[in-house]
C-alpha cells in the first residue's frame, strides 16, 4: 500500500506502510484491517518495495522465536509503534520469552517441567524475581588450586550452584560454576568448574599493603540450589537432570499459580541489525532475552566494566610501592540483546528496553547512529554499549536500575569510537560507573545527570574516563550527585587520560569528588570553571600535564546550587517523563 498526499497541484508518494499484530494473519495482505502476524513477515514484503518502508506494530506481545535480524537489504525501513508520537501510542513489546505454564505446588512450592531450557532471570506479573541465593560457604572454609574444602556438610546436598565474587578487585564481580562436590573424612571438597575456575585464579593476583592473593577468594553468595529456597518470590533452576530441568518458585503471599503470569527469557539476542542503512526503530519495547554464557563452566570472569576474560594471559599493573594487580591482556564485551553492527545513518528513537539479561543495546563500528529518547531499565548488565563507532549520538536516555546480575556494567560505556556525543542523559541506581568513557577521538560528555551511581562496586565514579582521546574531547555541563560506596571519585578522569577539556561540572556528595593524580598520569587536561563541595585529591598540587584554574568548591549544599542553578537547570533529560 502506497499512502499518497496531495499539496496544492503537486502529488507527493510518501512511505510504503505496512502492520503487524500479534492477532494478525500471515497470509493477509499486511493492511490496516488485515495485518501480518509476524516481523519476519512483514520484513519480507518490505523487501519487495523499493524506497523507504514503514513497518507498524500494534499494540500486544510480538513473540519471537529466534533473533530478529535486518541487512543491507532492508536499508530505509523504520519499525514503529502503532501511534508513534501520539497520545494514541500502543505498547507493542518485542519479546524474546517464553510464558511458563503447567505449574504444580509441593510444600507450598511451585514446580514445572522445562525440559532442558536454561532459566537466569524469571519475571513474575512483570517483576524481576531474584535467585534464590545463600551468604557464602558454611563452616570454616577456605580456597584450594580447584575449588573449595569446608568442615560443614551442608555443600553435600548441592545440585546446581552457582558462586558469586564480589569484590574481587574493588571493580570487579565474578560468577563460577560448581562442578561436583565429595566428602573426604570430616571434610567437604568442592571443585569448581573449568575453564572458568583456572582463568580466575590466573587473572585474580594482587598484592597491598603488604598482603597478597591469588584467585578469586572466598565467594560472596552462592545462588541457584533447591536449599536456598528460603524467602518468598526467589526462584531456582534445578539442573540436576539432564533434559529434565525443574523450574522452582517460592511465591510471595497472594500469588496464585491460576492467575500469575510467569515469562522466562529465552533468547540470547533479539535483535541484529547488521550492514543496514537508514533503518530505525521508533517507541517500541525490547523485552525478555537472556544471556547464558556466565552458568556453564566458563563463567563470568570480570574484570572491569563490561569487558570479562576468557583466557589468553594476564599482565601485572604497578599501583605503587609494595602494590600491583594483574589484568587481562584482551577481554571480551558484555552482549547486548539488541545489536546495531556497521550500520550507517540508524536511528533508534522513543523505545524502552527492559527485563533483558545482558546489556540492552549495543553498537559496534558504522556511522552516524543515534539513540535519542529511550529508557533503559531492569537490565543483567549495561544499559547502552558503544564500541568503534564514527558520529553516534546517545541523547536524552533514562537508564536506570540496570547492572543487575553484573555489577561492574556502566549505566553508559563507550570506548574506541570518533566524535561520539553522549549528552542530556540521566543515569541513576546503577551499581558502578554512570557515564564511562574508554580511549577515543573527540568524545564529548555533555550535560548529562548522574545520580545514586558505584551503589555496588568501588572504584569508578559518576563520570569515568580512560585512556587518551585525541584532540577535542570535553566534559562539560554535567551534575554528579550521590556516588555511594565508599572509595570513589565523582568525576574521575583515569589511566592516561588526555587531550581532555574538563569544563562546568558539578560533582556534590561523593567520596571524593575528583583525583589529578593517577597512573599512567593526566596529559593535556584542563580543569575549569567546575564546582565542586569538596576539593578534588591533587588540586593543591597538579601534575605537569594538568591545567587547573578557576575551579570553585562550596562546601555548603544550598550555596552551591545556588551558585550552579544554571549548570543543573541544562543537565539531564531534554524531556522529563513519568
Amino acid at each position: 500500500m502506497v499512502y499518497y498526499f496531495v499539496y496544492g497541484i503537486n502529488t507527493v508518494e510518501v512511505a510504503e506502510m505496512f502492520y503487524v499484530s500479534p492477532a494478525g494473519d500471515d497470509s493477509w495482505q499486511g493492511s490496516f484491517e488485515h495485518p501480518f502476524r509476524t516481523l519476519e513477515r512483514a520484513r519480507s514484503a518490505a523487501r519487495e518495495v523499493p524506497g523507504e518502508v514503514v513497518v507498524r506494530l500494534r499494540g500486544g506481545t510480538h513473540v519471537l522465536t529466534r533473533p530478529f535480524e535486518l541487512t543491507e537489504a532492508d536499508s530505509g525501513t523504520v519499525y514503529e509503534a502503532y501511534g508513534h508520537g501520539t497520545a494514541e501510542r500502543e505498547e507493542a513489546v518485542v519479546s524474546g520469552g517464553r510464558q511458563i505454564t503447567g505449574w504444580r505446588e509441593r510444600d507450598g512450592v511451585w514446580l514445572a517441567e522445562v525440559g532442558d531450557l536454561e532459566i537466569r532471570q524469571l519475571y513474575v506479573d512483570g517483576r524481576r524475581a531474584a535467585r534464590a541465593a545463600i551468604p557464602g560457604l558454611p563452616g570454616a572454609a577456605e580456597a584450594t588450586g580447584t575449588g573449595y574444602v569446608t568442615d560443614s556438610a551442608e555443600p553435600l546436598g548441592w545440585r546446581s550452584a552457582e558462586f558469586v565474587h564480589r569484590g574481587v578487585y574493588p571493580w570487579t564481580e565474578a560468577r563460577l560454576r560448581m562442578d561436583r562436590v565429595a566428602a573426604e573424612g570430616d571434610r567437604t571438597v568442592i571443585t569448581m568448574a573449568q575453564p572458568g575456575f583456572g582463568w580466575a585464579v590466573e587473572l585474580y593476583n594482587s598484592t597491598w599493603e603488604g598482603n597478597t592473593s591469588r584467585g578469586p577468594g572466598l565467594p560472596t553468595a552462592i545462588e541457584n540450589d533447591p536449599g536456598f529456597l528460603r524467602e518468598p518470590g526467589t526462584f531456582v533452576l534445578d539442573r540436576s537432570r539432564p533434559g529434565g530441568h525443574v523450574l522452582m518458585y517460592l511465591p510471595l503471599p497472594g500469588e496464585d499459580p491460576a492467575r500469575t503470569t510467569v515469562v522466562a527469557p529465552v533468547l540470547e539476542t533479539l535483535v541484529r541489525v547488521a550492514g543496514a542503512r537508514d533503518v530505525a526503530f521508533k517507541g517500541l519495547v525490547f523485552a525478555d532475552a537472556t544471556w547464558l554464557r556466565p552458568g556453564r563452566p566458563e563463567g563470568f570472569v570480570h574484570y572491569h566494566g563490561s569487558g570479562y576474560y576468557e583466557g589468553g594471559g594476564v599482565e601485572t599493573a604497578v599501583l605503587g610501592e609494595g602494590a600491583s594487580v594483574t589484568y587481562p591482556t584482551d577481554s571480551v564485551t558484555i552482549p547486548a540483546c539488541v545489536r546495531f553492527e556497521e550500520t550507517t545513518g540508524a536511528r533508534v528513537e522513543g523505545c524502552r528496553f527492559t527485563r533483558l539479561g545482558a546489556s540492552g543495546l549495543g553498537v559496534s563500528g558504522g556511522e552516524g547512529l543515534t539513540v535519542r529518547g529511550c529508557d533503559f531499565d531492569t537490565l543483567s548488565a549495561g544499559g547502552i554499549v558503544v564500541s568503534g563507532s564514527r558520529g553516534t549520538t546517545v541523547e536524552d536516555n533514562r537508564v536506570r536500575q540496570v547492572g543487575l546480575e553484573f555489577s561492574g556494567s556502566p549505566g553508559i560505556a563507550v570506548t574506541g569510537t570518533h566524535g561520539c556525543v553522549v549528552a542530556n542523559n540521566e543515569v541513576s541506581q546503577v551499581p558502578h560507573c554512570g557515564i564511562v568513557a574508554g580511549a577515543g577521538e573527540g568524545t564529548r560528555i555533555l550535560r548529562n545527570l548522574t545520580v545514586d551511581t558505584m551503589q555496588v562496586l568501588a572504584d569508578g565514579g559518576g563520570v569515568y574516563m580512560s585512556g587518551p582521546q585525541g584532540e577535542g574531547a570535553e566534559v562539560r555541563g554535567n551534575v554528579i550527585k550521590d556516588t555511594r560506596t565508599p572509595y570513589n571519585f565523582g568525576l574521575y578522569l583515569d589511566y592516561g587520560a588526555s587531550g581532555v577539556t574538563v569544563e562546568e561540572n558539578v560533582v556534590m556528595r561523593a567520596d571524593n569528588t575528583s583525583v589529578l593524580h593517577v597512573g599512567p598520569p593526566l596529559e593535556n587536561v584542563v580543569f575549569r570553571g567546575n564546582f565542586w563541595d569538596a576539593d578534588p585529591l591533587g588540586h593543591d598540587d597538579p601534575p605537569s600535564g594538568v591545567t587547573y584554574e578557576e575551579n570553585v568548591t562550596i562546601k555548603d549544599e544550598r550555596e552551591l546550587n545556588a551558585a550552579t542553578e544554571d549548570i543543573r537547570s541544562r543537565a539531564g533529560l531534554l524531556r522529563p517523563r513519568g
